[in-house]
């Protein structure tokens, strides 16, 4: 294998997999995860898996992971992106999860203003990672000791207000060497939400839960809490507030999101349809903060949608029909111009890929930083034609690829 260094992570693990004897739905078992999932992995559709998984199917399937991973051993570390300065700090904010009887807590309402201009400076900074980090640790610490010190029907809003800071920790430790903590800040938010009683405590814990199933492969789990959680908040929507309505969409959303990561066109687009139709009852520039669900984000969506599939002549043609500008969240226009991107690399047209890129990065540069695909992809055309080489050269240079 070694004499073949032009196979992908995917291609290697086929062989492997195939020379042990083993199916991907036996491969799957045998790491915890779907038949599905083991089909994508082979087929690059999804990026190489994490450390720890790299171990498990090493060991399933008895070989070296030195052999098993090739030349990603000497990538992993710089397509999976860096260490964010502030990642110390609020992993110790989360870690500590009591305070001093002494202490006096802050009043909820302070917090919930904290929070609301924490989303506002997450959707409107370019390097909203850094103002993220900034802002979390001492956010986390007051939210925690508020959930731990009030009591009764103060103690049920403080622990929503928890809920909401660990989602925004979740954003903050997204495509971070993090992979414990985000696991920890997913699970504590949805107990603290479960706690609170709260309808959009628990859709948006939800939300952020499904992400961390499905992006560590567990897409049968993802789309089982997504569907969970609707059924408890859905039937309650058309009572409630624009916000929990939104809230809604953005769940029948992640289950399209989830469906089009395993290779299930039809419920894909089923499920899409369904959240189109709630973002079209949502007033015109409404835009759900922790979630950017919004009329104008279906468009984004359905990029995602088609790329996740594979239909990269789609994708294309989703995003020629809407405008990245009119994304409001810097950061959550540079992520969708990354899909562009994507897509037009699955067209083998790597320099319009690059232009999307760049856009990307002049959008919100820490997106590109931190995004396994973007990582990817100007790796990639660093030696790919000619007339990208310049360019991917320089975007390398300025997140962090090459020196």
């Amino acid at each position: 294998m070694d004499s073949m260094p032009e196979l992908t992570f995917g291609q290697r693990l086929k062989v492997y997999r195939e020379r042990s004897g083993k199916t991907r739905a036996v491969l799957g078992g045998l790491v915890g995860r779907s038949a599905e999932w083991v089909k994508a992995v082979e087929t690059d559709r999804i990026l190489p898996p994490r450390v720890h998984m790299l171990d498990r199917i090493a060991r399933a399937l008895k070989v070296d992971l030195s052999a098993l991973v090739g030349e990603l051993s000497n990538r992993s570390a710089v397509v999976n992106g860096p260490e964010h300065p502030a990642l110390a700090s609020v992993r110790d904010a989360v870690n500590r999860c009591t305070s001093s009887s002494d202490d006096v807590p802050e009043p909820l309402g302070r917090i919930k203003d904290r929070l609301a201009a924490a989303w506002r400076a997450r959707h409107q900074a370019s390097d909203h990672r850094t103002v993220l980090g900034t802002l979390l640790p001492d956010l986390l610490r007051d939210a925690q000791r508020a959930a731990l010190t009030y009591e009764g029907a103060e103690r049920r809003r403080a622990q929503a207000l928890l809920a909401e800071a660990l989602g925004l920790a979740q954003m903050f430790l997204a495509y971070q060497p993090a992979a414990e903590i985000l696991w920890r800040v997913a699970d504590r938010a949805m107990v603290a939400a479960q706690e609170s009683g709260d309808l959009e405590a628990l859709a948006c814990a939800g939300w952020f839960l499904c992400q961390v199933h499905r992006d560590a492969g567990d897409w049968d789990t993802a789309m089982a809490v997504t569907l969970d959680v609707l059924s408890a908040v859905e039937p309650r929507a058309a009572d409630g507030t624009t916000n929990l309505l939104a809230l809604v969409g953005a769940l029948r959303f992640e289950a399209a999101y989830t469906a089009a990561r395993a290779g299930e066109e039809g419920r894909a687009w089923r499920y899409w349809d369904r959240a189109d139709r709630i973002a079209q009852r949502l007033p015109q520039g409404f835009y759900q903060p922790q979630t950017s669900f919004s009329r104008v984000i279906m468009g984004a969506h359905a990029v995602t949608v088609a790329v996740e599939l594979q239909k990269s002549g789609e994708a294309v043609r989703q995003a020629r029909r809407h405008d990245a500008a009119a994304i409001p969240s810097r950061p959550r226009r540079a992520r969708h111009l990354i899909e562009v991107a994507r897509a037009h690399y699955g067209k083998d047209d790597g320099e319009t890929a690059m232009v999307s890129l760049r856009r990307a990065y002049e959008s919100a540069p820490e997106t590109i930083r931190f995004n396994g695909y973007a990582r990817q992809i100007t790796l990639d055309l660093l030696n790919g034609p000619p007339a990208t080489r310049k360019d991917a050269r320089d975007l390398a240079l300025k997140v962090g690829l090459v020196s």
